[in-house]
């Protein structure tokens, strides 16, 4: 049997834009991204904590070092400049061999999405 756990999660990342005209996804530093082995295309679901809203998308990455998290296409109706997100995803694992010993990959960013501390 498989069990679904949490991979990837980056806590309090703060949105720097959003462009309602691109087809859709979000932008991620791709420095941020790997950090948390979030891969380019990835599903991926995400909390406004500023508004309450949530919901899936795809990774796309950002310049790296950029602080980027950007709100693209549907998404970018859902939050504005400046709210917080907790972006996650997921895997599938074994339910008694790998889900013993995983532990997801998270990360909490500051202000200007610098990476105050891996968890």
């Amino acid at each position: 049997m498989y069990i679904s756990l949490v991979k990837s999660k980056i806590h309090r990342a703060v949105v720097t834009g959003a462009d309602v005209n691109y087809e859709g996804s979000l932008a991620i530093s791709a420095d941020l991204a790997e950090s948390v082995e979030l891969e380019e295309y990835e599903r991926i679901l995400v909390g406004n904590m500023t508004n309450g809203e949530r919901f899936e998308t795809y990774v796309i990455y950002a310049g790296r070092g950029s602080g980027t998290i950007l709100l693209n296409g549907a998404a970018a109706h859902l939050g504005k400049p400046g709210d917080r997100l907790t972006i996650m995803s997921f895997g599938f694992f074994t339910a008694h061999e790998e889900a013993r010993t995983h532990r997801p990959k998270i990360i909490v960013l500051g202000e200007k999405n610098e990476v105050l501390r891996h968890k």
